[in-house]
């Protein structure tokens, strides 16, 4: 059934992304002066969970590089690259810059200077950018001459109400572009390109796209795992032999899980450490997850830190939270 698994997979980015021109339009416009080797337009991409922020970013540039000789760009997932070192890191690795450098034992600033060093324009999208440890490695990467920032967030104005305010003063006059949820005509279009280039012909219906988009209420990344699912329930049994809404019914819960599980393989260390403690308590107070995180972590994170990775995960329905000030408790959502 499954002819192509990369056009199933969330961080595939398709040939043609629909239902985003105006979008594409405005991130292009802003990243224009870049094909004339002139910095363009930090932009910060905004929007709820599965509306396409990171696809969006990286098929704008994946056409500007085509049409471009000297521009590169780097992607990083803040949530696995929190700390400055990790970030340009990984921002390298997409070059051939720093092939010869380890993370490890390295600085910030010989990061800095190979990015510096680049000939042309470098173009440098962070997802998930509210929780990144030190905010000022956006000033760094602010300050240099050929670079130009995409970021990605989901929140806006929780991302401006934490910045130091030397950041906050630069990045207030970056481009703003907010995606808002598909509706489910749109998510049935998505479905049927990602079926169309990944699945035998008359492996789904129109009843069952409709039914996917139905439930994934606005969600991409959601409508996409439950396609995937379902293809692979499929090919591994033989009580169906194509896609039906059964199908999908059969396997919804595991496409939900599968998405939390990818999210927490992402964690940062002490993220991951916040997570398990929940995990290994199923339910904790504020004040003893706290106690036990300083206690298992080597260096620990501030409170300040640590309550933005906590609100990530919530927001991600990996845990929920249940009251305010002493009285709080966090819990694992089982998916």
């Amino acid at each position: 059934m499954i002819t192509d698994a990369r056009a199933l997979r969330q961080d595939h980015v398709p040939q043609e992304l629909h239902h985003r021109e105006g979008k594409i339009d405005e991130i292009s416009s802003a990243l224009k002066p870049v094909s004339n080797d002139d910095p363009g337009e930090d932009i910060l991409i905004h929007g709820k969970s599965g509306t396409g922020k990171t696809t969006i970013a990286k098929y704008v540039l994946d056409h500007l590089k085509r049409e471009t000789l000297d521009v590169e760009w780097g992607y990083t997932n803040c949530i696995s690259n929190a700390s400055k070192t990790d970030i340009l890191y990984s921002l390298l690795r997409d070059t051939d810059r720093g092939a010869d450098l380890r993370k490890e034992g390295t600085s910030a600033s010989t990061f800095l200077d190979r990015l510096q060093e680049i000939d042309g324009q470098f173009v440098a999208i962070l997802d998930e950018v509210d929780v990144v440890d030190d905010m000022t490695t956006l000033l760094s990467l602010y300050e240099l001459s050929n670079v130009t920032m995409v970021l990605i967030c989901v929140d806006e104005d929780r991302l401006f109400r934490d910045l130091d305010i030397r950041v906050d003063s630069r990045l207030r006059s970056a481009q703003k572009v907010e995606l808002d949820p598909y509706d489910n005509d749109e998510l049935a279009d998505i479905l049927w390109g990602r079926a169309e280039a990944g699945l035998e012909f008359g492996a789904i219906n129109d009843k069952t796209i409709n039914y996917i988009a139905d439930i994934a209420a606005g969600d991409a990344r959601l409508a996409i795992a439950l396609l995937r699912q379902s293809a692979r329930y499929v090919e591994d049994t033989d009580i169906e032999d194509r896609i039906t809404v059964g199908v999908v019914n059969r396997i919804a819960d595991d496409a939900k899980a599968d998405i939390a599980t990818r999210y927490v393989e992402k964690l940062s260390t002490h993220q991951r450490i916040l997570y398990e403690i929940i995990a290994d308590a199923g339910e904790i107070s504020g004040g003893d997850l706290h106690s036990k995180y300083e206690h298992r972590a080597t260096e620990p994170k501030g409170k300040s830190m640590r309550r933005k990775y906590l609100q990530s995960m919530s927001r991600e329905d990996l845990i929920e939270k249940e009251g305010e000030g002493r009285g709080r408790r966090y819990r694992l959502i089982d998916h």
